[in-house]
């Protein structure tokens, strides 16, 4: 077996007197396609923010490729590869959709304080290729024709695919997508599903999402891991993820699985 991309090893977070992530292990290998599930205080987005440096871990390790990055900032997890996507939109609502993924993408490519500040040297051919490879994302998800509106003023559900457009402007070997499909109606959750796959065999990506919607996790993920309470309830395939009894008990239901 190969090694694992991403390995979560007896992870502990408090906050105060709540134990948030309790003795958290899991594993995903190169060019998985994984869901994280349940339900709402579970401590799924805490994972997520354990994982790229936001909270600093008490107790237990976070390995990415083998290599230890529990201790790394936020800036030192994204250079390792890895991205993610926010519960709540973190976009930049008053530049256009263009500049949001430009923004991102600005940090594969170097140019020195004079460059920037004249627009000399390698200035005009660096910015084209942060433009081109930027227009290429845009057009993956959707959005080429949209390039020059304002952010803010996109639906929601595009701004949501604008959000995946700069995480994948970063050029991760590992994204972390946190409920991709709030605020969407069932077809724009089918599109959604489309497009996450897709993402997933094109770019070579090993995928972990954090999801409400059930149908998307068990439609397009093979390995699912639930929680509840800040710690691991179950793991494995969608067959057995909705046929565990501590699921149906805790997130679930049986009546929404029979339907």
């Amino acid at each position: 077996m190969s090694e694992a991309v991403l390995k979560l090893d007896h992870v502990n977070k408090y906050f105060g007197g709540v134990h948030a992530v309790q003795d958290m292990s899991f594993s995903l290998e190169k060019g998985e396609l994984a869901g994280l599930i349940g339900p709402n205080g579970a401590g799924k987005t805490t994972i997520f923010n354990l994982i790229t440096g936001v909270y600093d871990v008490d107790s237990g390790s976070i390995l990415f490729c083998g290599e230890d990055i529990t201790p790394y900032k936020t800036y030192e997890v994204i250079r390792k590869g890895i991205a993610r996507t926010f519960q709540n939109l973190r976009l930049f609502p008053r530049s256009t959709v263009l500049e949001n993924v430009m923004t991102a993408c600005q940090q594969h490519y170097q140019y020195g304080f004079f460059e920037a500040a004249t627009h000399l040297g390698r200035w005009k051919s660096l910015e084209k290729s942060i433009r081109d490879q930027s227009m290429a994302l845009l057009e993956r998800v959707g959005l080429d024709s949209l390039a020059e509106q304002a952010a803010g003023t996109l639906p929601y559900g595009h701004q949501r695919r604008l959000e995946i457009a700069r995480a994948l402007s970063l050029q991760p070997r590992l994204l972390l997508l946190d409920e991709p499909a709030a605020g969407m109606n069932p077809d724009e959750v089918q599109e959604l599903n489309g497009l996450i796959t897709s993402i997933h065999r094109d770019f070579d990506l090993t995928i972990l999402v954090i999801e409400h919607h059930m149908e998307l996790v068990m439609e397009i993920c093979p390995h699912i891991i639930c929680m509840n309470f800040g710690a691991k309830i179950a793991e494995g395939d969608p067959d057995h993820i909705q046929n565990h009894p501590e699921i149906l008990k805790a997130y679930l239901g049986e009546e929404v699985l029979e339907a």
